[in-house]
This record gives structure tokens, sequence and C-alpha cells, in this order.
């Protein structure tokens, strides 16, 4: 009888066995790099008794090298015309003029909500692939129910009182 026994969680049953998997790997790692250690041949010593090479005059490293100049375009980067369209949209003091567009976006800008923190997880949620959460369409069509029929009950309501406020 298992009445008495708490019931094992299958993640962390999950967690210790990928831990104790972990531990194992760590200790081959380390018994690795003791081989390593003990196998690695000892340095080579130079000789001083031979000249060590000296780099070739046609190296890229050599030192007396002399350097190498590349031609610019100096030409205008911008266009006059490129320009005068940029100083069109601007008031004579570097101020921009009044652009109703951009001021009915920022406006509605304020009316929205920042973007998601995680996008991915609103993913989830919208999909319903997080077990045991219904996904976010059902819910919407749960509300968008229960408003159409708030709203219905509110019309007859209305409807009933005009009537009686009609026939008397």
């Amino acid at each position: 009888m298992g009445y008495f026994k708490k019931k094992t969680d299958p993640v962390s049953d999950r967690a210790k066995s990928l831990n104790a998997e972990i531990a194992v790997l760590e200790a081959q790692i380390r018994k690795l790099t003791t081989d390593l250690d003990q196998t690695e041949p000892p340095p080579r010593l130079r000789s001083t008794a031979v000249p060590q090479a000296q780099p070739s005059a046609n190296s890229p490293f050599s030192a007396n090298r002399e350097p190498i100049f590349e031609k610019v375009d100096q030409r205008r980067l911008k266009t006059e015309n490129e320009a005068k369209g940029l100083l069109e949209n601007h008031r004579d003091l570097g101020v921009r003029k009044f652009d109703p567009a951009s001021v009915w976006k920022r406006f509605l800008d304020y009316f929205r909500g920042p973007p998601p923190a995680n996008p991915k997880l609103l993913n989830y949620l919208a999909a319903g692939s997080i077990q045991g959460l219904r996904p976010l369409r059902y819910e919407k069509r749960i509300a968008r129910y229960r408003l159409l029929f708030l709203s219905l009950c509110l019309f007859f309501a209305l409807w009933i009182i005009i009537e009686l406020i009609r026939r008397h």
C-alpha cells in the first residue's frame, strides 16, 4: 500500500540522473587531463650554437617595408539634391517642421502597450503549446461570446424598459 508514500517528481528524478551523468563525465575529463599532462613531452630547448632564422625581405612582417597608400575617391558622398531635401524639412534654426503623420503615429503608440519582453513565450501561450493552459485564441473566443451575450441581454433589458415606458 502506498498511501503514506510521497509521489516521485519526474523532473527531479531526471535532474538527479543528469547530475549523475555530469559527475561521471567530469571524472572522465579529470582522468584524461591527468593522463595528458603525464604523457606530454618535455619542451624542446633552443640551441644557441645555430642562429635563429631571420624573416625574409619579402615577408609581410619585415620591418623595412614601405607603407602602401590607396587612392580614395574625394567626391562628395551626398549630392546637392539629397542635401536640399533634408534642409526642406527643417526650419532655419534646425528644428523639424510640424509633421501631422508622425504626431498621429506617436499618439497611437502612446496607447499601445510596450513590446513583450519574451516573444517566444507569447507564441507558446497563443498556440497552446504549454500543457495545462488553454490556447489564447480559445480564451479570446470565450471572452468574445461573453461580450456578445451580455450585449444582447443589455439590449433586451433596454427594449423592455422602453416598451414599458411607451405603454404608460
